[in-house]
């Protein structure tokens, strides 16, 4: 991955985090890893488990921000997100995905087209 591509990621995660803030999510762990892979943010959407998704593009060339969730990503996350559950000893909770999709414009980030889509996918 190219350093611009990595950049661009890195700050539409930070995006992300001050969107879904302003939407009333408590941030609980940001860039959770495991052997699985890795979960961008996990956060609190009043008594909800958030685990959050964001897909940063600067152009729709290669599809939306959404079409980079493909099924097989959703059951990595899946994965990864049950790992937080357990190490963290979550019990009883209400789960769900969420994605936030980024359409970016790396010149004005206040022009930004951002995206929260709550219960995106469910496995």
């Amino acid at each position: 991955m190219t350093k611009q591509r990595l950049k661009l990621g890195r700050e539409g995660e930070e995006e992300a985090v001050k969107f879904i803030k302003k939407q009333g999510y408590r941030i609980l762990q940001t860039n959770f890893k495991t052997k699985s892979g890795e979960i961008d943010i996990i956060a609190e959407d009043k008594k909800v488990v958030a685990f959050i998704e964001v897909k940063t593009r600067s152009t729709t060339e290669y599809g939306s921000p959404l079409s980079a969730v493909t099924p097989s990503k959703q059951k990595k996350i899946a994965q990864v997100a049950n790992q937080f559950l357990i190490r963290h000893k979550v019990e009883n909770r209400e789960c769900r995905f969420d994605i936030v999709a980024i359409l970016a414009n790396a010149e004005n980030p206040k022009t930004w087209e951002i995206e929260l889509i709550k219960d995106a996918f469910s496995l």
